[in-house]
């Protein structure tokens, strides 16, 4: 680890903190002018496979931003091109990839044996920890396994999760082996950056919303504990999110994870009261706030602290990723925000006069 008395790792182990501390996902993205500049000389993929760019990106927006953590930029996908499923981006239409993965043949056709392959992230992870030292903690991160599969069944994204659910109740045997070796491969990923200095790891789990409560405990919370518990080996705290997930909560705590993302489409000290109140949140403005004025968006944020009641274990962060036209000026005037006021939202315990 890097910064492992961080404010920021603190408060991922529910840990008391003087302050609330504030990232955010996709902190480094075409919002902002400097990762625009570096998107006109390589591709998405390329700034992925070329450490020194992945590191350059990421550290540039934490620095501009000024927050308490840097997340690593890569790409959810990357794991399953060493595990022979090829993808590309299609231009203002995502990730497609070549040959969805639909049959039990399919499945056992993918491989698990070249999760070293993906050792350029984990390059990019050292140049950033040597670059911030102890100063600024650095996030790891990998997608989880359900959201991978819908990837490489659906061949993209998907509104309705046709393919993938048929699978999960059609072919639950080839379901529970891909899972598996998704689990494999993004288990052995994360903790490659993990010896490269990353001080947590973040799990996406993006479309998880999709699930009801007992197709997730069924076909997904399982796999879902048994990687945290590979990542837990590793003794750095683990964020587990996904979005649209408020019904799925506290089924998604029994996966062991030390931090539960929040998304905006519950209220921070709701969706942590559905958790007991036991073990750290992270969360969960809106992000579309970001292009409202700064009294709102203050106003928003302020709610957000004050439904955290200085409990130990809150880190601000967006219910979901920064968008690409966001004005870079409110990032920064939230960050600001949340760095210099968040402490007035911290309730102390009264000493106890002798």
């Amino acid at each position: 680890m890097s910064a492992p008395d961080s404010l920021f790792v603190r408060a991922a182990r529910a840990q008391p903190t003087e302050r609330t501390p504030v990232w955010f996902m996709r902190q480094a993205g075409r919002y902002m002018p400097e990762y625009r500049a570096v998107r006109k000389e390589y591709s998405l993929i390329e700034i992925c496979k070329r450490p020194e760019i992945a590191a350059r990106v990421t550290i540039e927006a934490a620095e501009i931003l000024q927050v308490d953590a840097a997340i690593i930029f890569a790409d959810l996908l990357l794991p399953l091109e060493v595990m022979g499923l090829p993808f590309h981006f299609s231009a203002g239409e995502g990730p497609k990839i070549e040959r969805p993965v639909r049959t039990p043949e399919d499945v056992a056709n993918l491989r698990t044996d070249h999760a070293a392959d993906l050792g350029y992230v984990s390059e990019a992870v050292k140049l950033v920890c040597r670059h911030f030292g102890d100063k600024l903690p650095v996030i790891g991160f990998c997608g989880a396994p359900f959201t991978l599969a819908s990837y490489m069944i659906e061949g993209g994204g998907s509104r309705h999760y046709l393919f993938t659910k048929k699978m999960m109740y059609s072919a639950p045997a080839a379901w529970n082996e891909l899972m598996r070796k998704l689990v494999a491969v993004t288990a052995e990923y994360s903790a490659e950056q993990v010896r490269a200095g990353a001080d947590t790891i973040q799990i996406f789990d993006s479309w998880v919303g999709c699930l009801g409560v007992e197709d997730y405990r069924r076909y997904v919370l399982p796999h879902v504990k048994d990687m945290v518990k590979r990542l837990q080996k590793s003794s750095v705290p683990v964020i587990y999110f996904g979005t649209d997930s408020s019904t799925l909560l506290p089924s998604m705590q029994e996966s062991g994870a030390d931090v539960i993302g929040l998304d905006w489409r519950i209220p921070l000290d709701t969706g942590w009261q559905s958790l007991g109140f036991k073990g750290a949140v992270q969360g969960n403005l809106d992000p579309v706030l970001l292009f409202a004025d700064w009294k709102a968006l203050k106003s928003r944020a302020e709610d957000i602290l004050r439904q955290a009641a200085g409990r130990a274990g809150h880190i601000f962060n967006l219910g979901h990723g920064i968008l690409p036209e966001t004005p870079v000026e409110n990032v920064k005037a939230l960050c600001d925000y949340i760095r210099e006021h968040s402490a007035e939202f911290k309730i102390e315990p009264k000493a106890k006069r002798g």
